[in-house]
C-alpha cells in the first residue's frame, strides 16, 4: 500500500511525498503540478532540479522547475509557456492522488494529472480539459526532466532485410538546431542513444515514431523506463507523427511522451497515459549488443518486447 503524506520540499512549504517501499515522489502544490522527484526512498533523484528555480512561486515567466510536467502540443511561443504559480488542488482516495490545475487564463485549458503506485510502477494518467466556448486541436505532451549525467536509450524499429518489406518503418524527426554529428548520440542499429553532456554547449532534439511502447533514461546504477501507448495506427500525432521525443542541453534531458492530436469541444477532455519503473543496482554496458543482452531480461520481465539483435 502506498502512502501519502504532507511535507516541505525545496523551498515550498506545501508539497505530497507518495511512496512505498520501493519507489518515493514528491509532487509541488504550491505551483505546477509537477513531480518534482522520483527516486527509491532516500536514494538519487532521477529529475532534475533547478536549484534558482527552487521554492519560487511567482515571477514573470514560465520556469521549468524540474520534474515531471503535462504541456499541450503542438509548441508555440507564448502558449505553451502559461506560467503556472498558481496552488493546486488535489484529492486522495482508493490510492489515487488527483492532481487539478486551476485552467490556465491564457489558454483556456485546464490540467489534471493522476497519479497511483501499484506493483513497483507508477501509473499516471494525463488529461487535459477545454474549458473555452470553442473547440480547440492539440495533444497532451508529457516530459520529464531527467537529471544531468544519464543517456537516454530509444529502441529502433524491427530490422526486416530487403526485399521481405518495402514500406517505411517509422518516420525519425530532427529540428533546425538537430545535429547528427553530434558526440552525445550514438546511432545504432538497435537502439538509438544520447547522453546528457554538460561540457557541450548546446542545444539537441529529435523525435520517434515509436511502436514499441517505452523509452529509458539509465543513471549511474538505476534505469527509469517510461512505458507509453504504442502509436496508433491512423492517429495523427504532433511534430511531423511523434510520439516520443528528447531534449537535452547543459544539465538535464528531457524524456517526453505525446498523445494524438485531437479537437476537443467546449468541456470535452482527453487523456495520455504513462507508466513508470525504476531498475536500481543494475550494470549496463556501453557497446549495443551486450547493452541489449542485458536490457532484454528486464523488457520481458515487464511484458514489452525484446530487442532484436
Amino acid at each position: 500500500m502506498s502512502q501519502l503524506k504532507n511535507i516541505a520540499y525545496g523551498g515550498w512549504e506545501n508539497c505530497l511525498r507518495l511512496s512505498d517501499d520501493d519507489l518515493e515522489l514528491v509532487i509541488t502544490l504550491d505551483v505546477g503540478p509537477r513531480i518534482i522527484r522520483l527516486g527509491t526512498p532516500g536514494g538519487q533523484n532521477l529529475f532534475k532540479e533547478f536549484d534558482d528555480q527552487m521554492g519560487k512561486t511567482s515571477g514573470t515567466e514560465w520556469m521549468s522547475f524540474g520534474g515531471h510536467r503535462l504541456w499541450h502540443a503542438p509548441e508555440v511561443f507564448p502558449r505553451t509557456y502559461a506560467p503556472d504559480f498558481q496552488s493546486v488542488d488535489h484529492t486522495w482516495k482508493d490510492n489515487v492522488l488527483k492532481m487539478v490545475q486551476k485552467t490556465e487564463p491564457e489558454t483556456g485549458i485546464q490540467k489534471e494529472i493522476e497519479i497511483c503506485i501499484q506493483n513497483k510502477t507508477v501509473h499516471l494518467v494525463h488529461r487535459l480539459i477545454n474549458r473555452n466556448s470553442w473547440a480547440v486541436e492539440l495533444a497532451p505532451w508529457c516530459l520529464s526532466v531527467m537529471a544531468a549525467g544519464g543517456r537516454v536509450l530509444v529502441p529502433q524499429e524491427d530490422f526486416i532485410p530487403h526485399p521481405d518489406v518495402l514500406t517505411p518503418a517509422r518516420p525519425l524527426v530532427l529540428w533546425h538546431f538537430t545535429r547528427m554529428n553530434d558526440p552525445r548520440f550514438t546511432w545504432g542499429d538497435r537502439l538509438i542513444q544520447m547522453r546528457e553532456d554538460s561540457q557541450i554547449d548546446s542545444k539537441q532534439k529529435f523525435g520517434v515514431r515509436n511502436t514499441k511502447g517505452w523509452a529509458a533514461y539509465q543513471l549511474g546504477q538505476e534505469l527509469f523506463l517510461k512505458l507509453v501507448p504504442p502509436s496508433m495506427p491512423g492517429a495523427i500525432y504532433p511534430d511531423m507523427g511523434c510520439n516520443l521525443e528528447f531534449f537535452t542541453m547543459p544539465g538535464f534531458l528531457e524524456v517526453e511522451s505525446l498523445g494524438p492530436l485531437v479537437k476537443l469541444e467546449p468541456n470535452a477532455a482527453t487523456e495520455h497515459v504513462e507508466q513508470w519503473r525504476l531498475l536500481s543496482r543494475i550494470e549496463l554496458p556501453s557497446e549495443e549488443k551486450p547493452l541489449i543482452d542485458a536490457l532484454n531480461p528486464y523488457l520481458r520481465d515487464m511484458g514489452l518486447p525484446a530487442i532484436l539483435n
